[in-house]
């Protein structure tokens, strides 16, 4: 399919103002590398794609994400129905799905690139998909804010996978690796605790930028149909599903791996807060970030 493939021959329409559009023209299972180098390049443009009527088995699924880089199961997570190493499978019929905004596995010290994820079935009605924008949510930010957010990292953990033990510590505001643009980088789901800040100064300011990123006009939702793929950049992008749907609703995934998160020079130059002579009183997450930051060498 390569040799017969032009970039200009996709028909490519825009879903809303900051992130998120639709692509056809081609069909993903036999995608080679001009394609994907295509793909790679609106990617980068608009943050979210979605290509529908595919038609993609498991292991063309697979083999198309392993174009963009090595793959990764989920960590915490079984699949309800198809064993493979490199494929997430979440089935619902009523509820269970990912209701809470959410960037994938930042709770691992090299988070998602990207993930590709394809409707294998969905409800007639409900169960669409928001993604808003980590570039759009920092730009709109007072240029005092932006200042000082870019100067402190968070704590993030798998509590909601029931895997407490797993955390790391990304910047709230990092840099991406491919087009330089800055992008708010804290989630409701994963994000528990602002190193930098006393307990009562960090849940202030996470219940802001947390709130904040998922401002409407920062957004995109998508209204599913059966065999539509979507891709979308994890450093730059969180998500959130409807939880408004009777019916079965199975997605597979594939998980792109192996990038580390990096803020601007001045992340991290403060203190942690937390040190061992504060933690008579601690909560939880005082506690689970003086062992972590041990654990690395900070504390």
């Amino acid at each position: 399919m390569s040799g017969q493939f032009e970039a200009q021959d996709l028909q490519v329409v825009r879903l809303a103002g900051e992130l998120g559009a639709e692509v056809r023209g081609l069909q993903l299972a036999q995608a080679g590398e001009a394609e994907v180098e295509a793909i790679r390049a609106l990617l980068l443009e608009h943050l979210v794609l979605f290509f529908p009527d595919q038609t993609m088995d498991v292991s063309e699924h697979v083999e198309f994400g392993r174009q963009f880089g090595a793959l990764a199961g989920h960590p915490n997570l079984t699949n309800p129905f198809t064993e493979h190493p490199e494929l997430f499978e979440l089935a619902a019929t009523r509820g269970g799905v990912a209701d809470e905004w959410h960037t994938d596995i930042t709770f691992e010290q090299e988070p998602a690139v990207m993930s590709i994820l394809h409707m294998v079935r969905c409800p007639e009605v409900g169960g669409d998909t928001m993604w808003t924008s980590g570039y759009a949510a920092y730009d709109g930010l007072s240029e005092p804010m932006k200042s000082f957010c870019c100067g402190v990292t968070a704590l993030h953990d798998a509590l909601p996978h029931k895997r407490a033990d797993k955390m790391a510590v990304h910047p709230v505001v990092r840099v991406h690796p491919e087009t330089g643009r800055r992008a708010l980088y804290v989630n409701e789901h994963f994000t528990r605790r602002i190193v930098e800040l006393s307990a009562p100064e960090s849940e202030a300011l996470l219940q802001f930028l947390t709130r904040w990123v998922t401002s409407p006009r920062f957004t995109v939702r998508y209204r599913w149909s059966a065999g539509t793929v979507a891709m979308w950049d994890n450093r730059c992008t969180q998500h959130f599903v409807l939880n408004d749907f009777e019916g079965e609703r199975i997605i597979q995934r594939v998980t792109v791996v192996g990038d580390r998160p990096e803020g601007l020079p001045e992340c991290g130059a403060w203190e942690p807060w937390v040190r061992a002579d504060r933690l008579t009183a601690a909560s939880r997450h005082d506690r689970q970030l003086f062992e972590y930051l041990k654990s690395v060498g900070r504390a």
